[in-house]
């Protein structure tokens, strides 16, 4: 089991997707869809431009690790605001939508894979802060950190396990009611 950190730099509810019953990261960090596995976690950490560096927007557990194609035909999924790529005759196709252009799509096809969890605590604008004992440890920063001990990951497992229950405790800290109204999603 590994456990990947991150700056969530925009939250908007897109990338990571905590609504429907699912959060998913089917766009942006190309890198920790790519080699991060089932079993594995994922941390949010907020940024200075929304909640705070110190506070965690999200933490997620992959429990299914999909390729775009299958995400974008997968009636789960169907009307997700981040289910926006598919390949058609071997090119990478965009949905239309208001979070990402065409000038992403080579950024976020970098790697064929969406990350999925049907076990995850979704904070946003109510993000909590680290406790004291893990933020020499977990900060944030540029790209991501997963080199962390199984030590270290069970403690933060546990600590947010014995404080919080899954599930959605806040909207995005940048939530745009109506984007998502235009997209047919609910929070």
């Amino acid at each position: 089991m590994k456990l990947y950190t991150y700056v969530v730099a925009s939250d908007t509810g897109f990338a990571p997707n905590p609504f429907d019953n699912y959060c998913s990261l089917a766009c942006c960090k190309p890198v920790i869809r790519r080699t991060a596995n089932v079993g594995d976690w994922i941390i949010g950490i907020g940024s200075a431009n929304n909640v705070g560096n110190e506070k965690i927007i999200y933490t997620m557990e992959v429990t299914e690790k999909i390729h775009f194609n299958n995400y974008y035909k997968d009636k789960r999924f169907k009307n997700r605001a981040d289910n926006i790529y598919h390949k058609y005759k071997g090119e990478w196709k965009q949905k239309e939508n208001p979070f990402h252009n065409e000038n992403d799509t080579k950024h976020d096809t970098n790697t064929e894979f969406v990350l999925i969890s049907d076990n995850y605590y979704y904070f946003g604008k109510n993000a909590i802060v680290l406790p004291d004992e893990f933020k020499n440890n977990i900060k944030g920063g540029r790209g991501h950190r997963n080199y962390y001990s199984e030590k270290f990951i069970h403690k933060v497992l546990t600590w947010l396990n014995e404080n919080y229950s899954p599930g959605i405790y806040a909207k995005p800290c940048d939530y745009k009611k109506e984007l998502w109204n235009k997209n047919k999603c609910s929070l």
